[in-house]
């Protein structure tokens, strides 16, 4: 009975997963697609300046906490890229262009695999690096905001189903968190 359950359960999330992801990539809208390009593609040129401009700030300001966040948000990074890249191996989901090829329009190019969403998950983890590391909301609000643009984007584009995203955006914001937690402990010790 629990397996019919949640067999059930599975088959509705599909189809809702599915149905959301079609409503957000269907219809032509040229200046929409080419933003939404430009803010996929933007994601690992800041993955490397995020790190950096808390490194550099840090060195300015001879402010030894920042130039370890900076570290610490170096570390959270490659951390959140590992672990995308051998979840996206080890769960093998088709992306959704390829698993709807009727319904779906790939507007950008894609590796093979769709769960989790690895520009998502990379731009989760660099925006709570960045809000762990300033605690302003200046930072915290534009950094989330585009993490989310983010997560829009692979999904107008074609390239993730929300449930991608929506994956990418835990173990992003996980990376971050658990690299924080762990030098709060060495820190401690």
């Amino acid at each position: 009975m629990i397996v019919l359950i949640l067999f059930c359960f599975a088959l509705q999330s599909q189809n809702v997963d599915f149905s959301m992801l079609k409503t957000i990539n269907k219809n032509e809208y040229q200046n929409l697609d080419i933003s939404m390009r430009i803010t996929s593609k933007s994601v690992y040129p800041l993955l490397i300046a995020a790190p950096g401009s808390l490194l550099l700030t840090g060195l300015v300001t001879k402010d030894k906490l920042m130039m370890r966040n900076g570290v610490k948000t170096g570390v959270a990074i490659g951390l959140n890229v590992l672990l995308t890249s051998g979840l996206k191996y080890a769960i093998n989901r088709p992306r959704p262009f390829a698993q709807y090829p009727n319904d779906i329009i790939k507007r950008t190019n894609a590796g093979p695999y769709s769960f989790p969403s690895g520009h998502t998950s990379s731009a989760f983890a660099m925006a709570t690096a960045m809000s762990l590391s300033t605690k302003k909301w200046y930072v915290a609000v534009p950094s989330y905001a585009y993490a989310c643009a983010v997560g829009y984007s692979r999904m107008r584009l074609g390239v993730h189903f929300p449930t991608d995203v929506l994956g990418g955006m835990v173990l992003g914001i996980g990376s971050s968190l658990l690299v924080f937690q762990i030098d709060k402990w060495i820190q401690k010790k």
